[in-house]
């Protein structure tokens, strides 16, 4: 990928990318006074919007210089990556009732109800199927939003980077009903991923356990460098540090594959 005054050239293409199209919008939840801030950025001519479910407590940063949210959780500090793919993004933010999105509220009816929201607005704004991304803690939300809302059917497919599988953790993403999920899935994981909650060989049991979705594989990553502090943050290889183009690559064209 190459990168010059707001130019990205994709297989060839030129496709004009403007970050000052991003903007965050903050939607009313069903819960009294709560706000979701969700962050949009539209590329021209995408294939599919990505929701964008971050790890942690669910905080995406400042809107920084470039037009973008500065965190430095993989699928924030990814999000341009993606949107160079060729995909809308929605980037899902804490709740403004929430201080932490912890894994009891992550599995919820009132978190599910916010995803909802957010799936149909993207729906409404770019009209183009719609997919979960989560990485981390937002793959328990991922998992269980496709499940609560599988008969609704807005959401397209799932993708669950880094998935929490300790099964002492509500909603780690192996225990929950995944033979309920009716859609395509696609697992990502690191080989050097050393959180003891998101463990690779875990990771591994997701799969088998999809016994509905029409179309489900496992993609287990090597590289990057520069791992450093927390390996259940961000700058580990838990989050794909020094590599995140190429798991954006493999992402996306797992997505694209899936193209109706």
């Amino acid at each position: 990928m190459r990168i010059a005054i707001g130019l990205f050239i994709l297989a060839g293409c030129p496709v004009l990318w403007a970050a000052q199209d991003g903007q965050l919008q903050r939607m009313a939840s069903a819960r009294p006074d709560a706000q979701i801030p969700v962050f949009f950025s539209t590329t021209p001519n995408a294939v599919a919007t990505l929701i964008l479910l971050p790890g942690g407590a669910g905080g995406i940063g400042r809107i920084g210089a470039e037009g973008w949210p500065d965190g430095s959780n993989f699928l924030v500090r990814s999000g341009q990556l993606f949107a160079a793919q060729g995909f809308n993004i929605a980037l899902m933010a804490r709740p403004s009732d929430m201080n932490d999105m912890d894994y009891p509220f992550r599995v919820s009816a009132a978190h599910i109800d916010d995803v909802r929201k957010v799936v149909q607005q993207a729906k409404e704004r770019w009209n183009v199927p719609v997919w979960l991304v989560g990485t981390s803690r937002g793959t328990v939300s991922g998992t269980a939003a496709v499940i609560a809302l599988r008969d609704e059917r807005q959401i397209a497919g799932l993708v669950l980077t880094s998935s929490v599988t300790a099964g002492r953790v509500t909603g780690a993403v192996p225990g929950q009903a995944l033979d309920k999920i009716n859609i395509p899935v696609l697992v990502v994981h690191h080989n050097q991923d050393a959180c003891k909650i998101c463990v690779p060989s875990q990771a591994k049991t997701i799969e088998p356990k999809l016994s509905s979705s029409p179309a489900h594989a496992t993609l287990m990553l090597d590289g990057g460098e520069n791992a450093s502090g927390d390996p259940c943050e961000a700058l580990h290889y838990h989050g794909f540090i020094g590599m995140e183009a190429q798991a954006v690559q493999h992402i996306a064209d797992w997505v694209k594959a899936r193209k109706p």
